[in-house]
């Protein structure tokens, strides 16, 4: 199947105390090329997290926003420095046998508390492997989502397409059909001519017939017309395929363009020149479609 390269996905678990959202959004884009936007204190993952998406699309501008909402009280930690709380006991108590006067029996617990760097408030110890794991299973469920609307909008897209290359199909069978008329045409109109240019000289009636088809057989379309089902029989292999065939299709349609051109440049034929003109117009379309695949 082939897929799309726009796509949007959204991952969301409830995991340690934490709230991971991971989010993925691709647009067109010649080549690959990710972003990761996360919070400071996870860069460690963004490496790993490239690498996921970079096995997951082969083409587009994808940016993957990382969001962590964190209980402020469950990600911090409190410690008692026990050796300084007694020091400073310590101190107080031989403050107290010493006479001061600031001092008066024993301090309380809270009162403790308030001498420097008895207490200390730290940000919670946390497993850098197993974090990043915990992000990348997040992503996952992002990719996921991310893949399943590039597959839907891809089938779309192909469907699209096909249908273009039915009516290129018909259009191409009407110009076969009309172009050894319009070759015929084309003789007559020559041999005519020549004729009335000639007439008064002597010339070898078999000569005339000769030149007279080796210029018609200029106006022939039968080689452009077989290349062309050939690139649709491409194409349609192509999508068949599936996988990353965008580029491969980009580069083809540049050949349906040259094809339908070569056949409209040749034709004097109104009637082959309006289905020419048809055609060119359904492999824009294609074109602009191709250009969304990945």
């Amino acid at each position: 199947m082939v897929k799309s390269m726009t796509g949007y996905g959204r991952g969301e678990q409830d995991l340690d105390r934490s709230q991971v959202t991971v989010e993925v959004r691709a647009v067109n884009n010649r080549y690959l090329d990710c972003t990761v936007k996360m919070p400071r204190a996870y860069i460690f993952a963004e490496d790993a997290m490239k690498a996921k998406v970079q096995a997951a699309a082969a083409r587009g501008k994808v940016d993957v926003f990382v969001t962590i909402a964190r209980t402020a009280g469950d990600d911090m930690v409190v410690t008692v420095d026990e050796e300084l709380a007694r020091s400073y006991i310590q101190a107080l108590g031989r403050l107290h046998e010493l006479g001061g006067g600031a001092v008066k029996g024993r301090f309380s617990a809270a009162e403790l508390a308030r001498f420097p760097d008895v207490l200390t408030v730290e940000k919670r110890a946390e497993d850098l492997e197993e974090a990043k794991e915990r992000l990348l299973a997040v992503l996952d469920q992002a990719l996921e989502d991310f893949d399943a609307m590039r597959i839907r909008e891809g089938a779309r897209l192909a469907q699209d397409i096909s249908e273009r290359a039915d009516t290129i199909e018909r259009l191409l069978g009407e110009i076969e059909e009309r172009s050894p008329q319009t070759v015929s045409d084309y003789r007559a109109r020559l041999e005519a001519k020549m004729r009335d240019v000639l007439q008064n000289t002597q010339i070898d009636e078999g000569r005339l017939l000769t030149e007279a088809a080796i210029f018609a057989d200029k106006v022939a379309v039968d080689e452009e017309t077989v290349r062309l089902h050939s690139h649709l029989g491409q194409l349609r292999d192509l999508l068949a395929a599936g996988g990353a065939v965008g580029r491969k299709l980009d580069f083809l349609i540049q050949e349906f363009n040259r094809e339908a051109n070569t056949i409209g440049s040749k034709c004097n034929d109104i009637e082959i020149t309006r289905r020419v003109v048809d055609m060119k117009a359904e492999i824009e379309k294609i074109r602009e479609q191709v250009q969304n695949l990945e």
